[in-house]
């Protein structure tokens, strides 16, 4: 769906250009250099973008492949996640879905675990991340997802910057599924 046929896509379409894009020289997490630096952090931090990407990246997964719980890698993906549980809440379909997120290593205190919260082996999962270049990040969480038994069904975003994300993900047999690509916000 365009973001002109749904005004909630409009709507957090115009809080992601309002204070999450910023142009100025920067190093992705991916190593590339670029002059477009794509924050989302600020458009989650928002009530209303929070509440938008929520809803928004809950009726994706509502149309896809069912999965039992949604996740990414910290730091990242935390607020992405409380996101779509927030929305779940409110949706009697989706009252069951669990949250986690994956740590870049192993605690080395208290129970010892690199994957906190609603994840359990077995479980279909999507893993979701707020901007994507080259999947990297999301890479790694799918590997510690599916070593610990977990079945990594979708990954979804709220930008994708087209920078090889798509075709890492299509390696791995999963499709990228993004809310808004960088050519859609026209930056």
């Amino acid at each position: 769906m365009t973001a002109e046929k749904d005004p909630r896509r409009r709507q957090l379409r115009d809080i992601i250009l309002d204070v999450s894009v910023e142009r100025r020289e920067v190093t992705l997490a991916s190593g590339q250099k670029s002059d477009l630096y794509l924050d989302l952090r600020q458009t989650l931090m928002r009530p209303r973008g929070m509440k938008l990407a929520g809803q928004l990246a809950l009726e994706c997964l509502q149309k896809g492949t069912p999965v039992e719980a949604v996740g990414g890698m910290a730091v990242g993906a935390v607020p992405f996640v409380a996101a779509v549980l927030a929305a779940a809440a409110d949706d009697e379909r989706s009252r069951d879905l669990l949250g986690f997120f994956v740590r870049k290593q192993q605690k080395q205190h208290g129970l010892g675990r690199q994957i906190e919260g609603g994840f359990r082996e077995g479980q279909t999962v999507a893993l979701v991340e707020d901007t994507t270049t080259t999947g990297g990040s999301t890479l790694e969480a799918l590997d510690i997802v599916e070593a610990a038994g977990g079945k990594v069904a979708r990954v979804l975003c709220i930008v994708d910057r087209g920078e090889g994300a798509v075709e890492a993900f299509a390696q791995r047999g999963v499709a990228l599924e993004p809310l808004f690509t960088r050519a859609e916000l026209g930056v």
